[in-house]
């Protein structure tokens, strides 16, 4: 069409005094946002091609730059917003399914935030952890019905496979296509270090990475990429991946331009292809189905591995939920609605789900009520934004969680939603070697240690606040949970009484 009705989402402001016409925002910018013309002999801007991922403004050696919302906009209607103006224009011009990036953006209530936690005074004494140990270590896996110990006090009961984990946080799936070699690099070196796992995603593990196999989940998904025999075997645990939060009922698809040679050999799939995962398994159709599979990856590695399952949080979670449990995993992750994706049809990512808080606090209460909630740990995700996301999400009944967006955006993501393109300027969610040698594997590991490391110090701390010494017995204990501006049935829900109560 010769005519765009779609006006700039952002302005990039120009200090023409403090711009020495150093062309580093031209050459930075995958965009092409920045150019410099001779004639006027000064750099420009195009707004319309601006993100803002802000790769320009930090690295702008005179601080010349900002950028800001466009303030040309649409006349103020409470219904029809800037957004939903917008998105209709793209799609008159384009006849497109509108995709985006990351979690879902729009302003539903976030129960994390209305919750605080209980705390001890007197009777109860809080514990200072800087004097006192406080256990955060947890293993993940079906624990038996009883255990059994003879006359030495020695355990007689045969243990099934555990995952064991120093503090209860995992870095979540993202595949080697939807995020660069630097990114697992530093995931994968990161969850050695600190003694946790990370998830190779549904794009294979590359064989670089296969050293770090203690310390990685590999996923068995719809499109079966990258898997036979020394993959599962290599791994510490396998997880079969049924649903994300970001796109329930929706497969995946990384397009042909950026399957490489790389990515293709670890894929096994042809260079060039377009890597298309289905939505359903084509060969589960039921739990029967679902047990046959778990059966199959434990056959396979001789009963030495968990088997996983992820699902995205629906409205029939729990029931779902205790269905995998009786088909013989050893774990479920749940994937709240907020849960981040390098790519999601617009509409699937913004109204389909429930909030993670639900769906682990649903779960959770029917495996109690049905007895079985000992034969399988349960892993939050979805938007799980810092330390006492974690300790909510534990005392709702999560036994761990996983990380997504915090930790890229410890690796230096700007939230810019653009990650489809593939022109990530932090070198994270591309397959441009160009970008993708921007992020430092040797810096980026080192920043989600950190996180990690202070994330845990700081469970320590609400925990001791509490008055509790390990990780465990805050498990389901919603006693030490409040709500704040819930209504009475939200709060029936998530199993937790009224602040004041």
């Amino acid at each position: 069409m010769s005519l765009s009705y779609l006006t700039p989402e952002f302005k990039v402001l120009r200090d023409y005094d403090k711009c020495i016409n150093c062309k580093v925002c031209m050459r930075e910018c995958s965009f092409e946002v920045h150019s410099y013309d001779e004639h006027l002999d000064k750099m420009v801007s195009n707004d319309m091609n601006c993100v803002n991922c802000q790769r320009c403004v930090v690295l702008c050696p005179t601080q010349a730059l900002t950028i800001i919302k466009h303030p040309q906009t649409f006349k103020e209607h409470a219904n029809w917003t800037y957004d939903a103006i917008r998105d209709i224009y793209r799609q008159a011009e384009t006849g497109g399914v509108l995709l985006s990036s990351m979690g879902n953006d729009r302003p539903y209530p976030v129960y994390w935030d209305k919750m605080v936690i209980n705390a001890s005074q007197v009777t109860n004494p809080s514990i200072d952890p800087l004097r006192e140990p406080i256990e955060l270590r947890v293993y993940l896996g079906r624990k038996p019905d009883r255990i059994e110990i003879d006359e030495n006090l020695n355990v007689k009961t045969k243990m099934p496979p555990q995952l064991k984990l120093e503090t209860p946080i995992m870095f979540s799936a993202m595949s080697y296509g939807s995020i660069s070699y630097n990114a697992h690099a530093a995931l994968a070196r990161a969850a050695e270090e600190l003694g946790i796992f990370y998830n190779s995603g549904e794009g294979g593990l590359h064989k670089d990475f296969r050293k770090y196999g203690k310390n990685t989940i590999v996923q068995v998904a719809s499109g079966r990429f990258g898997v036979d025999r020394e993959y599962l075997n290599i791994a510490a645990a396998i997880e079969i991946k049924i649903g994300q939060g970001a796109k329930p009922g929706i497969g995946g698809h990384l397009p042909g331009e950026k399957v490489s040679e790389d990515i293709s050999a670890t894929r096994m799939i042809p260079p060039g292809s377009d890597a298309i995962s289905p939505a359903p398994h084509h060969d589960i159709y039921s739990i029967e189905d679902l047990a046959q599979l778990i059966y199959a990856l434990k056959e396979a590695t001789d009963y030495q591995k968990p088997v996983g399952v992820k699902i995205a949080a629906v409205n029939n979670v729990a029931a779902i939920a205790s269905g995998i449990a009786r088909a013989g995993a050893d774990y479920i992750a749940i994937d709240g609605f907020r849960g981040g994706t390098g790519a999601a049809p617009k509409r699937i990512r913004d109204n389909v789900g429930i909030p993670i808080e639900f769906a682990i606090a649903a779960v959770d209460a029917r495996l109690r009520s049905e007895g079985i909630r000992h034969t399988i740990s349960l892993v939050a995700a979805g938007s799980i934004r810092n330390s006492a996301d974690i300790v909510k999400a534990i005392a709702l009944g999560a036994d761990a969680v996983y990380i997504g967006t915090a930790a890229l955006i410890a690796l230096g993501c700007h939230m810019c939603q653009k990650c489809y393109t593939g022109k990530c300027n932090w070198g994270i969610a591309t397959q441009d070697p160009n970008l993708a040698k921007r992020l430092n594997p040797e810096i980026g590991y080192k920043r989600l240690v950190n996180l990690v490391q202070a994330w845990s110090h700081e469970i320590k701390e609400m925990l001791g606040g509490m008055g509790i010494n390990d990780i465990e017995s805050l498990k389901g204990n919603r006693l030490m949970l409040r709500g704040i501006g819930m209504t009475q049935k939200e709060l029936d829900i998530l199993g937790i009484l009224a602040a004041g109560e």
